[in-house]
């Protein structure tokens, strides 16, 4: 058994710990609050450039002819992986790495080039893949303008048919206990699973024309479709952090309050032992 003096060490390096982890799951819950507020009032945002896109496609067929929405034959894809760039946030980032090493073992036949937004996720895999690009230092000032620069290089890139697709993988905030992964393609647009719905009424004037509309349309949803893949992997990341900061509280009280037994039955033990080494002294005396 530990002697007290190393016990009583351990007890305080494990309080120690757990006000750490305390004061960490109170910063996460904080920030969480601000990022949940901003994800939730984009989404309805987001679905509704969606549907004014399916509307639009369903008004021609010519629609699909855009490059936007067409499909070329490089052999190369694009992947751009949204993680944090600190860890402590459960599995979290692992879960995007695996994600993107199970759907490169999928397009084995492909070239993929990789976008990483987020230190944590570049070090996994960069172990198994050459980033072409690393966007980490979004996370300094996140903003649409800056993630604008980001979607306007992707865009140029797929319209001068340097990629076959681009997809995007992230962690969806549900709840701060809940995080879903999500694999989706970012580019081409696929509006034609939703045709079926939206041709119901197609009367509607076109102003100022089909084309312009859709020049300027078409780029913008690519952009919000990224920055908000970010917001949401960035409230999922505080969701995460919490949680798992919770977690690591509970345990070192846990780990405290065993500790502490340990410690009062050592303490215990060597009192014991003292008072028979004092009564057998004295009774060695009177022999």
């Amino acid at each position: 058994m530990a002697n007290l003096k190393e016990i009583r060490n351990r007890i305080s390096s494990v309080s120690s710990t757990m006000q750490i982890t305390n004061a960490m799951k109170m910063v996460s819950a904080a920030k969480l609050k601000k990022a949940q507020d901003s994800i939730v009032s984009m989404r309805p945002y987001s679905e509704k450039i969606s549907d004014l896109i399916d509307k639009l496609v369903s008004f021609s067929d010519e629609t699909l002819s855009h490059p936007f929405f067409s499909n070329v034959n490089k052999g190369k894809i694009l992947i751009i992986t949204i993680t944090s760039n600190r860890g402590l946030c459960g599995a979290f980032n692992s879960n995007i790495v695996k994600s993107t090493i199970n759907k490169a073992a999928e397009l084995s036949d492909k070239k993929i080039d990789i976008i990483s937004i987020g230190k944590v996720g570049k070090e996994g895999l960069s172990k198994k893949f050459e980033i072409s690009k690393d966007e980490s230092s979004l996370y300094d000032n996140l903003t649409f303008e800056n993630t604008s620069k980001i979607a306007n290089g992707i865009i140029n890139d797929f319209l001068n048919n340097k990629y076959d697709k681009v997809f995007i993988t992230y962690n969806q905030f549900k709840n701060a206990a809940t995080q879903i992964v999500k694999f989706e393609t970012l580019l081409p647009i696929n509006s034609t699973k939703n045709l079926d719905k939206v041709k119901i009424n197609n009367n509607y004037i076109i102003e100022p024309s089909y084309d312009s509309i859709l020049e300027t349309l078409l780029p913008s949803s690519i952009r919000i479709k990224l920055f908000k893949a970010i917001k949401e992997s960035f409230a999922s990341e505080h969701g995460a952090r919490m949680t798992a900061m919770h977690k690591a509280t509970d345990n070192a009280k846990d780990l405290r309050d065993q500790l502490k037994l340990t410690y009062n039955k050592a303490r215990q033990a060597s009192i014991t032992n003292e008072i028979l080494e004092i009564v057998s002294g004295a009774e060695a005396l009177k022999n």
